[in-house]
């Protein structure tokens, strides 16, 4: 059994994290007769799994319900492991294309659609992006029916720079 501390050192967290993790089920503890914290070692391969799934783009509650679907006991199988990793698939290949929509975008003028509502006169007539919403709606939009897109897409720089 580990403390909070030595968890914390092992895990590379702080305390106050290891805290939180637990207020949302995504760790566990038991308490001792004094009311000290003790994590099983089996805690440090949750935590891995927690930041793992944040460093592909999940919530911790996506985290939570990915931990839900494995057996309590100590150790998962690796074909338990797997199932829940390949879960992931659809949501890391989403991430991929968000990126890529992104990188596209950030060749054209950045400004444009974003906080230049008097500057831009090409992507952003009438301030059209603000009925999208707020922020850079060009540079944000996943969904080009969803928002404003420019209308050229050969304009690339506005002079709002």
């Amino acid at each position: 059994m580990l403390t909070i501390g030595q968890l914390g050192k092992r895990s590379g967290l702080a305390a106050s994290a290891l805290r939180y993790y637990e207020s949302l089920g995504l760790i566990h503890a038991t308490r001792t007769a004094g009311g000290q914290r003790r994590y099983t070692r089996g805690t440090l391969r949750r935590i891995a799994f927690v930041r793992a799934a944040q460093r592909v783009g999940l919530s911790l509650d996506e985290a939570r319900v990915a931990l839900d679907r494995l057996p309590s006991r100590p150790a998962p199988s690796g074909d338990e492991w797997d199932q829940v990793a390949a879960s992931w698939q659809t949501r890391i290949d989403e991430q991929i294309a968000e990126l890529e929509r992104l990188k596209a975008k950030l060749t054209g003028c950045i400004g444009c659609g974003c906080l230049s509502l008097t500057r831009c006169a090409l992507y952003n007539l009438g301030d059209r992006a603000g009925e999208a919403g707020p922020g850079a709606r060009y540079l944000l939009t996943r969904d080009p029916a969803t928002g404003p897109e420019p209308a050229s897409p050969d304009v690339g720089n506005c002079g709002a720079r």
